[in-house]
């Protein structure tokens, strides 16, 4: 096997690039974060969080479920709206100003 010592300086080099770019990744990476309209999700699943339960709300190309009783008979209730709202701006159907087809 062949061994070999990097030298201290290409070392320091090496690690200084490395440090640059991702310094250079987490600084897109919030700028993406803040611009919203980048992000069109398909489909998703989420648990929340009840007063009483916890539910699965899944979203799956401009269609919502949940398997609460509510949203069974309603087709929407209170756990998609707030994912709707917590969503706001990055789901494709809603930003182009139409609701949610159930």
């Amino acid at each position: 096997m062949f061994s070999f010592d990097i030298h201290p300086l290409m070392y320091k080099i090496i690690y200084t690039m490395m440090d640059s770019s991702l310094i250079g990744k987490v600084e897109k990476a919030t700028r993406y974060s803040n611009e919203h309209d980048r992000f069109s999700f398909k489909a998703f699943q989420v648990t929340v969080r009840g007063d009483n339960n916890d539910h699965v709300v899944s979203y799956d190309n401009g269609k919502w479920s949940c398997d609460s009783e509510y949203f069974q008979t309603h087709g929407y209730d209170s756990h998609t709206m707030a994912v709707e709202k917590l969503l706001e701006g990055m789901l494709a159907d809603l930003r182009n100003g139409r609701a949610s087809p159930n």
